[in-house]
């Protein structure tokens, strides 16, 4: 911000000299010490006096003898040791020239006035408003007081400043509309956890269709990981994920529909509604590849993906209430309704790299293409290169060790805590709450943490091998101690620990997509998540099965196993380093 100063030709003669003006931009404001810029002419034979004055009141100064004075509000007195100091480096006394600044709404009104008192509430002898400036300079322009008995030089153009949203970084407002995509995600997948009990209640439903209907998203949300993958990668994420956005809601909002017309239309219309959803997270991995530098790249992800575990907080603890106020229907409609309202943001405000943008800063472009230049959309996917790569396989099958205990989770825990621990309908929705509020905050702790580490010196592979180990490791115990807790209270905190310790994935395999091909980050994204997708369709089926003929320990025991292969897999093979470009 700027301040364009008023300096008079008579009463300041003995600055201007040969016509030349020099500009001086160093004054600080009281309010945060905000750097102000004062222009002030001067005598090219004389020393420019530089300082910086912040005081309690008011910045200060002398300059030449002659006092200025800058005040947000109002006026006050110079500091007496800094014109003293002025006086002695300049060989001058203090004269009664003043120039005081007092701020209006959006502008300034700058005074100058001949009187020797500090008060600088007097009639002014020139007064001119000037807008804040973001610092560019015009051409001085001359003004002539009102009584005339002074000419004075205005120097300076100075503009309005942006507002703070405006100056937010672009990069992470594409962040935030991700994180939003991912909250309405998770919100209208896991309503049917949720709605899944009275249904199967009015619908008369045993175990095995219930699992069937869980397991019928994933049939839509597997075709289409590889294929919305491809998509972004050669068009770009903005289009895919919104039009993942839009699917997914309307298929949301046709569910009650689906299922009063029968069973078979409503396991499509969920298989629909999964391939919305599946071209949501390779969109998403591409669109960030092309905004984040690698610097920010665990945090930014790791706050998308909370998104999700936000969006399952939400669905569970709202849809037990929308059901018992408005039956069960209400969740797929309210919830559905929302990705109207997203879109209309995501078209105002996205775009899918960082040139396509044309209200992006230089600066802001800079930090994000490092120095680089931003590359073209690949044309054509190197699969025999791809598939030849073992850091590549390493994401594949962690990722599926990974989703069969997420997936189980997401699915069942409201039916667990039913079934097992006998908490009602609201109990189970809100106890659901837990794990995934966990999950959200670590999510962020562990992607801040992985940033730090990888700012400080460590190798993105020892971090990345770092964090994912706490994600398999960790709740591979906590799920491992189920069996041995005997309070229901017990059992909530063992799922909470789990999913918290599983939410450190995040800055793992999640982040490791741009690490080792950023250029095919979609297409990566699509083939570790088809993977992924697998076993969310065979955990949550076999989970049905296993329940009919054994005991929700059995279920946790198939998921420890699947961590602990995941441990092995990922620190053997994966790497950090950029294998394909």
């Amino acid at each position: 911000m700027a301040i364009g100063g008023l300096i008079s030709n008579r009463n300041f003669r003995s600055f201007i000299g040969s016509g030349k003006v020099h500009q001086k931009e160093e004054a600080l404001s009281r309010h945060g010490c905000e750097r102000l810029s004062v222009a002030v002419a001067s005598n090219p034979q004389r020393t420019m006096f530089q300082r910086k004055f912040c005081g309690r009141m008011a910045c200060s100064g002398v300059v030449s003898g002659h006092r200025y004075c800058l005040f947000p509000f109002g006026a006050g007195n110079a500091d007496e040791k800094t014109v003293k100091r002025a006086q002695a480096l300049h060989g001058v006394s203090m004269k009664s020239s003043q120039m005081c600044c007092r701020k209006t709404s959006r502008c300034y009104e700058h005074y100058l006035s001949r009187s020797s008192t500090s008060n600088c509430r007097l009639q002014p002898s020139v007064n001119h408003k000037l807008a804040l400036s973001n610092g560019q300079r015009q051409p001085g322009a001359h003004t002539k007081s009102s009584d005339g008995s002074a000419e004075a030089v205005l120097v300076g153009n100075v503009q309005e400043k942006s507002a703070w949203w405006q100056q937010f970084p672009k990069r992470w407002v594409i962040v935030l509309l991700c994180f939003a995509a991912f909250l309405l995600c998770n919100m209208d997948r896991v309503n049917m956890s949720i709605a899944i009990l009275p249904m199967s209640k009015e619908f008369n439903w045993n175990s095995a269709t219930v699992g069937l209907i869980q397991s019928s998203f994933f049939w839509g949300y597997l075709l289409t990981q590889i294929v919305g993958g491809i998509w972004a990668d050669k068009i770009g994420g903005k289009l895919v994920l919104g039009f993942g956005v839009v699917w997914w809601s309307v298929a949301t909002v046709l569910t009650p529909i689906a299922a009063q017309i029968g069973l078979p239309f409503l396991l499509v219309m969920r298989a629909f509604m999964g391939i919305g959803e599946g071209v949501a997270m390779p969109a998403m991995n591409n669109i960030l590849s092309k905004w984040i530098p690698v610097s920010e790249r665990s945090r930014s992800l790791s706050l998308v993906y909370s998104g999700m575990h936000l969006g399952s907080v939400t669905g569970l603890a709202a849809s037990p209430i929308l059901i018992h106020k408005f039956g069960w229907p209400s969740v797929f409609y309210s919830f559905g309704s929302l990705g109207s309202i997203w879109f209309a943001l995501w078209l105002l405000k996205a775009h899918s790299s960082p040139k396509e943008d044309p209200e992006l800063s230089a600066e802001e472009k800079k930090l994000i293409l490092g120095g680089g230049t931003s590359k073209e959309p690949v044309t054509v996917i190197p699969w025999k290169l791809i598939l030849s790569k073992a850091p590549v396989w390493a994401l594949i099958i962690s990722h599926f060790c990974h989703n069969w205990g997420t997936f189980i989770l997401l699915t069942w825990m409201p039916t667990y805590y039913n079934q097992v621990l006998k908490f009602n309908l609201t109990e189970s929705g809100l106890l659901c709450v837990l794990p995934w509020l966990t999950m959200a905050v670590f999510a962020n702790i562990g992607g801040w943490i992985a940033d730090s580490l990888v700012s400080r010196g460590l190798s993105i592979t020892a971090v990345r091998k770092i964090m994912q180990s706490i994600g398999f490791l960790g709740p591979a115990f906590f799920l491992s101690q189920l069996s041995h807790v005997r309070t229901p209270a017990m059992a909530v905190l063992c799922m909470a620990c789990s999913q918290g310790s599983d939410a450190f994935s995040q800055s793992g395999l999640y982040s490791n997509h741009q690490d080792i091909g950023p250029r095919y980050a979609g297409v990566l994204l699509g083939l570790s998540n088809t993977a992924g997708v697998l076993a969310g369709v065979f955990g949550t089926a076999a989970t049905g099965y296993i329940l009919q003929r054994g005991s929700w320990d059995d279920v946790f025991k198939v998921a420890v196993v699947l961590y602990i292969i995941g441990t092995l897999i990922w620190n053997l093979f994966s790497t950090g380093e950029k294998v394909l470009d």
